[in-house]
């Protein structure tokens, strides 16, 4: 019994972080052997369409001038684009700054609800089919919008999720090396997820969405822009994944920073996995139940708990003499935690982001709000 749960916890925790990636790919080289891809023409101006570039801040004043700058730089048509901030609950002078852009429309709420509730009250006074949702503190590339606006053209595609990069302040910066080396990983999956059928979710630095297939999710969803994404999926819609419009931030100031980050994405996984719930049963939502479970509730569920339950486990059939290949693996974990606490950045960040979804589980218990606080960036 023992040595069966063995191996079942091995084959959970490597199908997550490597079966899955090799997996879909060799699925992706199937799919292009029998299907070619149908290029996409680049839309004159007078053709591209109005869009709404959405910010959703509390308390966001010393980045109001860089964001700004960073709008100004966009290439696309002024008069297509247009620009909201929604200020949730702000008491600093973000409002009045902001006041200072006349080609800003400002929606602003003077109790601080939280990010969900603030992308609902701004979506309701949108007025473009499109709307491109970002983050205060990340600068999205020139060519942006007009490659979001491409994608767009296929009617099938609900949502584009954008490219996160995660900036490093500084050199040897620990938390923003983990958290790059991690989005570097999960961008080569979400673009193969893409291409196999849709990706699983959209991050909220650059989320874009059709303003019609907005569901009303409950305000205390924790991860806003993954349940959005992915209920425009479960409306029969595809996530289109690109590389070619990015969003880029620094890292978090410090790895308590980015426990506080990791915690909630844990907490708001678990709460999202319920939530989604109907999109795993295979017999209604069949490639995306494969996707889904696969790419994102695994990691979020049983995964964690399977990774560490291998080191009592494999230590059990060690000492009753199970055999040699006990031996060398239980070696083997000795020597990957063993990296891990020495602060090799691979093995650190990893036992460090599995750590974490444990202590998202009390975050879950203990907040019922949707709101939290914001992790500093460097």
């Amino acid at each position: 019994m023992t040595a069966t749960l063995f191996w079942v916890c091995l084959a959970i925790v490597f199908y997550t972080y490597l079966g899955y990636g090799i997996v879909l790919y060799l699925l992706v080289l199937a799919k292009r052997l029998f299907t070619k891809a149908k290029p996409q023409a680049d839309i004159p101006d007078e053709c591209l369409p109005e869009v709404t570039l959405m910010v959703c801040a509390y308390n966001e004043e010393d980045i109001i001038k860089e964001k700004m700058d960073n709008t100004r730089q966009l290439d696309y048509p002024k008069n297509r684009l247009r620009l909201m901030w929604v200020t949730d609950g702000s008491t600093d002078s973000t409002n009045e700054l902001l006041a200072e852009y006349e080609d800003v429309k400002v929606v602003y709420s003077p109790e601080r609800r939280g990010k969900t509730a603030a992308l609902k009250h701004g979506i309701k006074e949108v007025d473009t089919e499109i709307v491109i949702m970002t983050d205060a503190n990340t600068m999205i590339n020139a060519g942006a919008i007009r490659e979001i606006a491409r994608l767009m053209q296929d009617p099938k595609v609900g949502c584009v999720s954008g490219e996160k990069k995660v900036m490093a302040k500084n050199e040897g910066d620990e938390a923003a090396q983990g958290e790059g080396l991690y989005w570097k990983y999960e961008s080569t999956l979400k673009r193969l997820d893409s291409e196999l059928y849709s990706a699983m979710g959209a991050a909220g630095e650059l989320c874009v969405i059709r303003r019609q297939l907005m569901t009303d999710i409950p305000d205390d969803s924790l991860l806003d822009d993954f349940v959005i994404s992915m209920e425009i999926v479960k409306k029969g819609y595809k996530i289109a994944y690109t590389s070619q419009a990015y969003a880029m931030e620094y890292g978090s100031a410090n790895m308590h920073e980015e426990s506080k980050r990791k915690r909630r994405i844990a907490a708001g996984g678990l709460q999202s996995s319920w939530r989604l719930r109907s999109l795993m049963n295979p017999f209604r939502h069949p490639l995306v139940a494969f996707q889904f479970v696969s790419h994102r509730v695994l990691r979020w569920t049983i995964t964690p708990i399977c990774l560490f339950a291998l080191i009592p486990l494999n230590t059990i059939l060690v000492l009753s003499g199970a055999g040699t290949v006990y031996t060398v693996i239980w070696i083997l974990q000795i020597l990957f935690y063993a990296a891990a606490t020495f602060g090799i950045r691979i093995p650190a960040y990893f036992v460090f982001m599995n750590l974490n979804v444990f202590r998202g589980m009390a975050y879950l218990l203990n907040n019922s709000t949707g709101m939290w606080e914001k992790a500093k960036r460097a």
